[in-house]
């Protein structure tokens, strides 16, 4: 699958997104991190900004989550 980054290139969804059944039984999670995707809309459902979880999870490029929710509303 591929996704848009923020310059309008594709980007392998594969460069963003890890499922691995030895990694958290298979959740996804952020490539090269234990951290679901899931944690990222957790954080905007509880009505907590992409700052907030950005900040607990510095570790992981903007850029990735702003991918994720570019493609969450396609």
């Amino acid at each position: 699958m591929f996704i848009f980054d923020n310059n309008g290139q594709f980007m392998n969804a594969s460069e963003v997104i890890s499922i691995d059944k030895e990694v958290l039984g298979g959740t996804p999670v952020f490539r090269g991190t234990r951290v679901p995707i899931k944690n990222l809309f957790d954080y905007l459902e509880a009505g907590d900004s992409l700052n907030d979880f950005l900040n607990d999870f510095d570790y992981i490029p903007k850029e990735h989550c702003i991918v994720l929710l570019k493609y969450q509303t396609n």
